[in-house]
């Protein structure tokens, strides 16, 4: 898909500093610095400025994140940053921004896409091994509710465990303890943080739908200013933004977040998207799943006016065509509806109780 891009020195911004906003964690100062690295090869003149914080979810970590209760648990402190003027921009998991952003903000770029697909990695006494070889009631850690329901029912003699803490410390309880046979992380942040060699077995699809934005970075800008949507926004990969508006707004539509399992998988293919969704009880024994597709085959249309800025489900992308967005938006609109139709409410709701009660 053509992508119009603004050329380096259309910015406007001149000489001063950019700022940019992180989470303190390695992963997360990694990811910043590769979206740092791609603005600064579309503009060499300007500085950037990695400004680094903790977040809540990084502070709370004897708790698992369905339990918690709180939508922005890894964004918030970067937003207030970000709202009072102290950071330019703030970079993202685009799977830690609720589906529904703060008034005033907007994402203004989303990053081609990493591998989405969850990953196991095993202790290493079940090196070569696969989840369907571990020894009955093996533990599995994984603080996802959405991975636990699927592989709970694929995998009903293995025993599944929270785990918390960022990547190095997830890897550190598996290696030096005998507490977990396994762990399920994403795919993605094992290869950015060269660490492809510790994944043992690749989930596909039709073992584990993955999160909603999985894999994928987004950079998140005050949406009234203008010169940070114009710079970032020639970081947007179209494909991903399209998969990702599709994704969100089956999210939003369900209403679901973290503290109940919605997944997804999309692809797109010959200008056609195709997005699958599904919703599941805690231990995946309830559970509804469709697919839908629509076209998404427009071209982009250079007009100024005033629905430049038109955001889908928190993300603005004036150099994806249009039509194309709305597309995208009413497919998961429309997926999410069709599993209402069928129950999913009911689901989720109980779902979201029974958590709740735990």
């Amino acid at each position: 898909m053509a992508e119009v891009r603004p050329a380096a020195g259309e910015n406007g911004i001149g000489n001063r500093a950019i700022r940019v906003g992180t989470r303190r964690s390695q992963l997360a100062r990694i990811q910043t610095d590769s979206v740092v690295e791609m603005l600064r090869e579309f503009y060499p003149d300007i500085c950037f400025e990695i400004v680094a914080m903790s977040t809540t979810g990084d502070k709370i970590l004897d708790t698992a994140l369905s339990k918690i209760g709180e939508k922005s648990l890894f964004t918030k402190e970067l937003e207030n940053a970000l709202e009072r003027n102290e950071v330019d921009l703030v970079v993202h998991s685009l799977k830690d921004l609720p589906t529904s952003l703060p008034p005033g903000f907007t994402i203004g770029a989303i990053c081609k896409r990493e591998n989405p697909l969850d990953a196991v990695v095993f202790h290493p006494k079940n090196c070569g091994k696969t989840l369907s070889l571990l020894p009955e009631k093996s533990v599995i850690g994984t603080s996802s509710l959405r991975r636990a329901a699927q592989l709970k029912k694929k995998f009903p003699q293995l025993e599944f465990r929270d785990i918390r803490g960022n990547l190095n410390t997830r890897l550190k309880k598996l290696d030096e303890k005998e507490d977990f046979s396994a762990i399920i992380l994403a795919a993605a942040g094992l290869k950015r943080m060269g660490w492809e060699n510790r994944i043992g077995q690749l989930l596909s699809p039709e073992d584990c739908l993955y999160a909603v934005g999985q894999g994928a970075l987004a950079v998140e800008v005050r949406a009234k200013d203008q010169e940070m949507l114009n710079m970032v926004s020639v970081l947007h990969d179209g494909e991903t933004v399209l998969c990702c508006i599709a994704e969100r707004a089956f999210m939003k539509h369900l209403e679901g977040g973290c503290s109940v399992p919605v997944a997804v998988n999309t692809m797109l293919k010959d200008g056609q998207l195709y997005l699958t969704g599904a919703v599941y009880s805690l231990d995946g024994s309830d559970s509804l799943k469709e697919t839908m597709q629509t076209s998404v085959n427009y071209p982009q249309r250079n007009e100024d006016g005033p629905n430049d800025d038109v955001q889908h489900v928190g993300i603005t992308a004036k150099n994806v065509p249009g039509q194309a967005q709305e597309a995208a938006e009413n497919l998961g609109i429309e997926l999410a509806s069709l599993l209402l139709s069928k129950g999913a409410k009911h689901i989720l709701r109980v779902a979201r109780q029974l958590n709740d009660a735990c």
